[in-house]
């Protein structure tokens, strides 16, 4: 941990935000600074809280390993291997899409070419895999060899990183919800007569014990989702500035028209393979959002489960005393367990909707400033 944080900190962190301070004023340079800068720093935040959260996250483990231990009938078992498998599916996804990224971060600098936006204010004569600014001459061998080894390796961890925390909240939470599915199927086919008590203790004990296991997940990942929040919404406003602004020159042109392409991109060229990475960076940083929020959406819909067994029980062939009992999990399960970002935001799929809707409009208005100053 130790060895991963002074990696992406001492290559990738200061280096890049130094560069960033360099090239303030050029907006394209900014934009290919914070695309790389905004995941290394999220990178460093999620490694620091998971290792600062540690033996909470423990102990969630080990509910996990408990739950698959003990005694479970069939059913159960086959919800919980469903659920597993979901988790794993998107792990699968999540690390094939990284590969991807890092090779077409890699590869490309060592033949010379490169998916950035080039400057002459930070980029040397032989290009590097990130925009960084060092106080050595990069140029000069070894060091630039040891510089795209070290960048390299950073990009890796910080992959690792990224998408290994994101990994480890999908299987938490879908374990969650695979526990909530059973739950409520035991409170459906809860018996009504000698052992009515004891099966609804096992019941309020269970949900006690799953809303401690919320409680782990909501403290530990509430702020990485919040800084997520804001790192999503600034990387979709200024590459879909990008993007919107590269789609509008190629309209100009298939209409022959004579328009200056300095309206809009100050004169520089953007390849059309540029063009398709930042389409896949924008993809890829969305998908990762929209699980968060579909994860949490699903774990919402099964608290909700649970209120509707609880309630379309047969509590009418009750006696008075053992239907009154059923109200305490009908208060309880009322309120859903919401996964927030900082403590304020639900990821719910209509948060995702209104934060894409959100950083449209931004869009526009960084459009109508670059005219404005053109």
């Amino acid at each position: 941990m130790i060895f991963s944080f002074l990696v992406i900190a001492f290559v990738g962190v200061i280096p890049s935000i130094y560069s960033l301070v360099r090239t303030w004023g050029d907006m394209l340079a900014l934009i290919d600074n914070l695309q790389f800068s905004l995941p290394l720093l999220s990178a460093t935040i999620k490694l620091v809280v998971i290792q600062w959260k540690k033996p909470d996250l423990t102990l969630a483990l080990n509910m996990i390993s408990n739950d698959w231990l003990k005694a479970k009938s069939e059913k159960e078992q086959r919800v919980m291997i469903k659920y597993a498998r979901r988790a794993r599916t998107i792990l699968i996804f999540g690390y094939v899409f990284m590969i991807i990224a890092d090779c077409l971060l890699i590869f490309p600098p060592c033949f010379g070419l490169s998916l950035r936006y080039i400057t002459n204010i930070t980029d040397p004569d032989k290009i590097l895999p990130l925009q960084t600014y060092y106080l050595y001459d990069k140029d000069q061998s070894p060091y630039y060899e040891l510089t795209f080894t070290a960048q390299a390796l950073l990009s890796i961890i910080s992959a690792l990183c990224y998408t290994g925390v994101s990994n480890l909240l999908g299987l938490l939470v879908f374990h969650l919800c695979g526990q909530m599915e059973n739950l409520k199927e035991r409170l459906i086919n809860m018996r009504q007569r000698k052992t009515f008590y004891d099966d609804l203790t096992f019941i309020v004990e269970d949900h006690i014990r799953l809303i401690k296991y919320y409680n782990i997940i909501e403290d530990t990942f509430t702020f990485l989702l919040f800084t997520l929040l804001l790192y999503f919404g600034t990387l979709f406003c200024l590459q879909g500035f990008l993007i919107v602004t590269k789609l509008c020159i190629i309209q100009v042109q298939l209409q022959n028209s004579r328009i200056s392409e300095k309206v809009l991109t100050e004169g520089r060229e953007m390849s059309m393979i540029r063009l398709i990475f930042l389409i896949c960076i924008v993809l890829n940083v969305s998908g990762h959002m929209c699980l968060h929020c579909l994860v949490g959406e699903i774990l919402v819909a099964q608290c909700d489960n649970i209120y509707y067994a609880a309630y379309d029980y047969k509590w009418y062939t009750l006696e008075p005393e053992k239907a009154r009992t059923l109200i305490l999990i009908m208060i309880r399960a009322n309120k859903p367990l919401h996964i927030t970002a900082g403590k304020i935001f639900p990821m719910t799929m209509a948060m995702f909707c209104n934060l894409i809707k959100t950083s449209s409009g931004y869009i526009s208005v960084l459009l109508a400033r670059q005219s404005l100053q053109n």
